[in-house]
């Protein structure tokens, strides 16, 4: 019985670590909010398998896909940075269930129609991936949310669990694109194109489970509901200084008048963060805005697309190999948040992602398919495993109230930075220097890595002793440590 009881905890421990249970013990919405990532990330997944080859088919050429891949990228900086600044005041929800009927929206154009403006201009409003990643307003709107809806000690399990359930999306969005293209090709004898636009409407009936799945949040997600409490206390405020104004004299001597005060001046959002908070701003927009511009240059378009033109792999083949990586980084994000409890998020994000850089440049240098899978197996081995550290990071250094409006900025600055890259790539690729633009993107990742070390290390550690001493006396406990 005893042995029972101590294998019953050893296993709880075990849940607990791996962060299940407080991902169990999260609210409805949270639960959410990561089923609408799954799907987003499954359909994204499914059709970056097939993006540029389809636009290859198209008889387009590869500066050309390059040129599209970016212009798409601009395009939703614009739209991320409109509808996360203001994602607050609008609703949540309401942002949240734009997107999805966009989704809708832009698979029907790629389905329908061959012309490269009409696809530019669904893949810009209609949030295609050109990556296989986020895009668009939905992860800074989701992550502020979750942040809003969670503990701060029980973040980092939350957006492990979060991240780890969209690559899974991505990688089996991966595996059915690829299986299905080789079947409709070889057992239904459709061509390359068709089969296609047989997809992209797969993706447009996706887009619609998103949407229901985002009328089912519910009004805990609004920022609004946070609000109501430092209302009722501003009131109160009020109140007393009312009652104090009305035991002063009615009429004061006319050498110490008192004026009254004029009506403060409402601060626009820019005024409104302070001094202090600017420069961790500003070094996340370079650091972060330098390893964009390197997954650019290696975005998994390209990536899977150099796969196929460089050792001549069908699309089944092609979505086994990226559905094996996709789920070995899934796996290693329950490993990050381990690691993270005990040496923190910054050196979680840099001694994980440094690995992955070296082996990215590595793939294109070998000459042989056994060789190249295998610098890329083992970059999936600690790809992602940055990416849970780095939301937990971000939540915790930033201000609750300016959380989602910075969350945007930084996810503006980083797809602005990425957005040249496929187009760097595409002219290298036509000049026959596919591989160039691989090795590039892994040194700027390693410089990327000793930045974030430099720059956060120290200070994090400096700012985790500080709310520990502090625990228990401020009041502003739940909205996570200040700027770091």
């Amino acid at each position: 019985m005893s042995e029972h009881s101590r294998c019953g905890r050893g296993v709880a421990k075990i849940l607990a670590e791996l962060g299940v249970v407080n991902m169990w013990q999260s609210s409805r919405d949270v639960k959410l909010l990561c089923a609408q990532r799954f799907v987003r990330l499954f359909a994204y997944g499914g059709s970056t398998l097939i993006l540029a080859s389809y636009l290859n088919a198209l008889d387009i050429s590869e500066d050309r896909i390059g040129l599209f891949m970016t212009l798409t990228l601009i395009g939703d900086v614009g739209i991320s940075f409109i509808l996360t600044l203001f994602a607050d005041a609008m609703g949540r929800r309401a942002v949240l269930s734009l997107g999805s009927l966009l989704m809708v929206a832009s698979g029907v154009v790629f389905a329908a129609s061959g012309n490269y403006w009409a696809l530019l201009a669904a893949a810009v409003f209609g949030v295609i991936s050109p990556s296989g990643n986020e895009i668009g307003p939905f992860r800074a709107v989701e992550e502020s949310t979750l942040a809003h809806l969670t503990p701060p000690e029980h973040l980092s399990d939350v957006f492990a669990w979060y991240s780890l359930i969209g690559t899974a999306g991505a990688a089996l969005g991966n595996l059915l694109c690829g299986w299905v293209m080789t079947s409709l090709k070889t057992i239904h004898h459709w061509d390359f194109i068709s089969s296609c636009r047989c997809i992209f409407l797969i993706y447009a009936g996706i887009g619609v489970v998103k949407f229901l799945l985002t009328v089912c949040l519910s009004r805990k997600v609004e920022v609004a509901q946070k609000a109501k409490k430092p209302n009722a206390q501003a009131q109160a405020g009020q109140a007393q200084n009312q009652e104090h104004s009305e035991t002063q004299p009615l009429l004061a001597d006319q050498n110490g008048s008192e004026q009254p005060a004029p009506p403060p001046r409402k601060k626009g959002f820019f005024e409104s963060i302070e001094k202090d908070l600017w420069s961790l701003v500003i070094r996340l927009f370079i650091l972060f805005g330098l390893d964009s511009f390197a997954s650019g240059l290696a975005s998994p378009a390209w990536m899977i697309y150099f796969f196929k033109r460089k050792f001549s792999l069908p699309e089944g083949q092609l979505g086994s190999i990226f559905f094996i990586t996709s789920v070995i980084s899934a796996l290693s994000m329950l490993v990050a948040s381990s690691i993270a409890k005990r040496i923190g998020n910054v050196k979680t994000m840099v001694f994980t992602h440094l690995p992955s850089a070296v082996c990215l440049s590595l793939i294109s240098v070998m000459p042989t398919l056994p060789g190249a899978l295998t610098f890329l197996v083992l970059r999936a081995c600690s790809q992602t495993m940055d990416v849970a550290p780095r939301s937990a990071f971000l939540a915790a250094a930033l201000p609750a109230d300016k959380r989602t409006a910075i969350m945007g900025g930084v996810n503006v600055v980083k797809t602005s930075s990425q957005s040249m890259g496929p187009l760097i790539t595409g002219v290298l690729a036509r000049h026959k220097l596919f591989g160039v633009s691989f090795i590039i993107a892994g040194i700027l990742k390693v410089i990327y890595d000793l930045g974030m070390l430099f720059s956060f290390a120290g200070k994090e550690a400096e700012k985790v002793q500080a709310a520990d001493r502090a625990r228990g006396g401020t009041e502003d406990e739940t909205d996570g440590p200040g700027p770091v």
